[in-house]
This record gives C-alpha cells, structure tokens and sequence, in this order.
C-alpha cells in the first residue's frame, strides 16, 4: 500500500492560555512512501516523528494537509477503518490474557462482514504467532515472558489484523542491546515476509540505517532529507544530517577555503576545486583519515583505542567544535602511542564543507 503524505502539518495549542504560542510538531510535510517498503522516520526527541506516525494512524488529524492510502484519501477516516497496525513503545498488552487472547483480541471486535468464525479467527493467530515465532507461548500470560518476547506478541497482534499498513513507534527503545539487534533482525524479516508498507519511528540512527529501504530524517517538524540510508550518509545534504548520521560520529571543524585549497589551522590540508572562497564548516567522517607521517593535517595525540579490526585514534586540534577528533584505521596501521602529534592525510569523498551561516552542503570535484 503507498502511502502519501501532502502539504501535512500538525499545530498543538500552546500550554498557556493566556499566550497565543502555538507549537507546529510538523510543518509543510510531503512525503511518498513506496509499496511494500520499510521506511524509518529518523530524528531527535521533538522532531514530530511520532506525529507524524500518529496522523498516518489516525489517533491524530492534520492541521492542514491530506493523507492518502494508495487513491484513497483517509484523512478524515477514523483508525479503525484505515486498516494499520500499531506496535507501540510500551507494547501495551492486557496483562490478565493469555498471549493467545491479546492476539485474538483485535479480532474479535470485527463487526459486519469484516466479522470471522472462532477457526478463522485461531487460524490467523496461529500464523501471526508462527510470523513472529511464539507460536510455544500461546498460553502464557504477558508477566511470564521476556521483554523480547511481549514485543513479539505486540507485532502478531498488529498482524494479525492483515493490515495494509504496520507502524512501529520506538518499539526497541525497551530492549537491552543484544534483544534490540535480535528484535530489529526479526522486523526486517518479518516486513519482507509479508511485504506491508511499514513506518518505523526512531533517534536511534543504527537501527534505522540497519533495517530500512529509506529513511526519513526530521529536525523540528521539517524533512532535512530522504533517501537510502547508504547514499544520506554519503550524501548528506546540510551539517545537521551529516552529524546525526554515523557512530562514532563526524568530527567537525572550522575551516576556510582559499583558491580551490581547504585550510585548517591556517594548514592546506586538500584540494576543493570548485568551492568558492569563504569560511566554512570541516565534516570529516572518522574513516576518513589516512595515517601518513608526511599527511598535511597535524592534531596533538591523545590516546589509542585498539577495537579488534580496528584503531581508534583520540586526538584534538585548535580547529576542531568536537571535544575530540576520532579517526578510525586499520589495525594494520601500526601507531606510536608515545608521540606527542599524529599526521594525516584525508580521503576526498569523506570530507564535507558546509556553510557557515545556514549550514548547508557546499560542493566541489572529488578525484
């Protein structure tokens, strides 16, 4: 089921009565969500992701705008004619039924000739138990079960419904990390499985970029940019995305660009053809850094951090706006702990200019 968002925006009154302030949570949105595909709704707390979700559902209107499910325009329709599925944070099951009748249960307050037979309706709960894989704990109650487990139940029972729609709001927030890598595992299979348009609303940038065909990314109610998660990352479009994107994440710094020549530290450090003269912010992506004792970009060594596969080396520099500068190399790489500096040189492709006033991507050639 596509899914399209047109022109949406959502305005809350302000809290005090006496002030007109209002709050716009989403503003000016447009979106097209393809069929079939699984699309994370990305940004940090108070962005308007979650009401966004909310209008899709239903549970919220839109100040403005309208909302179609393929031709239909469902704006105005209530959420239980919409046919979603919701799985929410806090799973939100009965805790005096059995893991069985929380499945049902959406089931049994079909009505007209929506309405099933008792088989039908045990014949759908058994297979969206099967889809989730805790078809062994029908009988159990919500307490007995792990948090992992309560989270699946919450999913068969949004399943089981056979919705065209399925959204999820933070439904891993709760999981301890080893649960959330298993549970965000289960979802993606479960999307491809049944091939249901899905939304799914996090600030947890890894999960998103791990399990979703397109992401979504909001600042204030307002789209900052949309695309395959690969490509946002490698294409981000204002320094906003580049730094909610990518963990560790991108070190930041102050810069200038002088006759195709990016300076730091009053350091020529790469070529930018292309880019006009103009103080700039630096984006250097922590795999952008090439050990090279002859490299053009000095910073003071602070620490190593041997990860395995890879080193992580801590240092600073009086150009830097983060705290400190992370530069991740193959542990091939061997680096001498004792020095007081390290050098580098810079891959091209992992280095973005932004602009100073409005923070936006500024191009130039990459050889």
């Amino acid at each position: 089921m596509k899914i399209v968002l047109q022109n949406i925006t959502k305005i809350f009154p302000g809290r005090n009565k006496k002030v007109d302030e209002e709050v716009i949570a989403v503003n000016d949105f447009n979106l097209e969500i393809p069929d079939g595909k699984l699309i994370g709704l990305l940004g940090p707390s108070g962005c308007g992701k979650s009401t966004t979700l909310y209008m899709i559902s239903g549970l919220q209107k839109p100040s403005q705008g309208k909302i179609f499910f393929g031709e239909d325009d469902v704006t105005e329709l209530s959420t239980e004619n919409r046919g979603v599925g919701l799985v929410f944070q806090n799973y939100a099951l009965y805790p005096h039924m059995t893991v069985k009748q929380n499945i049902l249960f959406p089931l049994q307050n079909l009505k007209g000739d929506d309405k099933l037979s008792k088989q039908q309706m045990l014949d759908r709960a058994v297979y969206a138990a099967k889809l989730v894989q805790i078809d062994d704990l029908m009988e159990r109650k919500p307490s007995e079960l792990s948090g992992g487990q309560q989270q699946r139940v919450a999913i068969a029972r949004a399943l089981v419904k056979m919705p065209r729609v399925l959204l999820l709001d933070e439904p891993l927030s709760n999981l301890d990390a080893r649960l959330r890598l298993q549970t965000r595992e289960e979802i993606r299979k479960i999307q491809k499985k049944t091939g249901i348009t899905t939304v799914f609303v996090t600030h947890d940038q890894e999960e998103a970029m791990s399990i979703s065909d397109m992401i979504v990314v909001m600042k204030l109610g307002i789209i900052q940019q949309v695309g395959n998660p690969q490509n946002v990352y490698d294409d981000p479009v204002n320094l906003f995305v580049a730094k909610f994107l990518g963990t560790p994440p991108i070190n930041v710094f102050e810069g200038s660009v002088k006759e195709g020549k990016l300076y730091l530290d009053g350091t020529a450090v790469m070529d930018v053809k292309g880019a006009d003269d103009r103080e700039v912010f630096v984006g250097i992506r922590p795999e952008g850094f090439i050990l090279d004792e002859n490299g053009p970009m000095q910073c003071h060594l602070n620490n190593v951090e041997v990860m395995g596969r890879d080193v992580s080396i801590v240092s600073t520099s009086k150009c830097s706006v983060n705290p400190v500068i992370r530069s991740i190399i193959n542990a091939d790489n061997k680096v001498d702990a004792s020095c007081e500096n390290v050098r580098f040189s810079l891959k091209p492709h992992k280095v973005f200019l932004f602009d100073k006033q409005d923070e936006k991507r500024i191009y130039f050639e990459v050889r």
